[in-house]
């Protein structure tokens, strides 16, 4: 929570410094997140909060049954999702989610409350061979069409999601054909994407964000250890003092968003 803490900071540092606080927000889980969730509703800044298990390869409820009374305890702006999908992996391990995701969807649009669904499509091995090994290829050749037709099986399954939460892409028509597929479909107009960072290096973030911020139903972006892992590595060293270490985070969340604003034109 100590660290997470240190995050926080950051961003309230980075709103100091002109971040729209309305449209800048944080995601923050129950076990660990202290009172960051409350500190987020002060301070004006968006919040959302997961509702899965981590570390599981198979999407689940965190509380099981109960996922809406925690839901409804810290009454997040987002309930998010993070779901590992690819159209071609494990077939009955993708219905299971399905119907874990549907339940979740249909629970959440009956009480008027955002769907933020995170989107991971990692390579079968099969597609791994066909990209000769190589996850740069992969990434760049087969995942985007994969993604696209993730996008639709999730849909097709009445899955109605707020904000898709997706993995960079390097070419603006591959973007543009995520945030159509997103919108695709009677009520969808007003769906939105976000790029994920992955965990990236920068320079690959600032690709990603080039080519999606200006496309149509992109709206930013949800960046987490490229963002805070340097910095919060040499604060826990003692290499850098707290307060140094939340304004290398608010540095880091200004650069990128000057990147994603320098790019858009909607």
């Amino acid at each position: 929570a100590d660290v997470k803490r240190v995050i926080f900071v950051g961003m309230l540092e980075a709103v100091r410094r002109g971040a729209q606080p309305g449209a800048t927000g944080v995601l923050v889980d129950e076990q660990f997140g202290g009172d960051v969730p409350e500190q987020a509703r002060a301070h004006g800044l968006k919040l959302a909060m997961p509702v899965e298990k981590s570390g599981q390869e198979e999407f689940d409820f965190e509380y099981g049954d109960r996922f809406g009374e925690h839901i409804e305890r810290f009454d997040p702006d987002f309930s998010k999702v993070l779901v590992r999908y690819n159209p071609d992996g494990d077939e009955a391990m993708n219905e299971r989610q399905l119907a874990r995701l549907k339940r979740l969807s249909d629970w959440l649009h009956q009480r008027d409350r955002k769907f933020l669904f995170e989107l991971l499509v990692p390579a079968t091995e099969a597609q791994l061979h066909q990209a000769g090994g190589d996850d740069e290829r992969y990434d760049s050749e087969l995942r985007p069409e994969l993604m696209r037709q993730a996008i639709e099986e999730i849909q097709g399954a009445g899955i109605e999601v707020d904000v898709w939460k997706i993995e960079g892409v390097e070419e603006r028509e591959d973007a543009a054909m995520l945030a159509e597929q997103a919108r695709s479909g009677s009520g969808r107009e007003g769906v939105k994407c976000v790029v994920l960072g992955r965990g990236a290096s920068t320079e690959k973030v600032d690709r990603w964000l080039a080519a999606a911020s200006p496309v149509e139903g992109f709206v930013g972006f949800a960046i987490g250890r490229s963002i805070w892992w340097d910095a919060l590595k040499a604060f826990l060293e003692q290499q850098l003092a707290r307060d140094r270490a939340a304004a290398q985070i608010a540095d880091n969340y200004l650069r990128f968003t000057n990147v994603y604003e320098g790019q858009a034109v909607h």
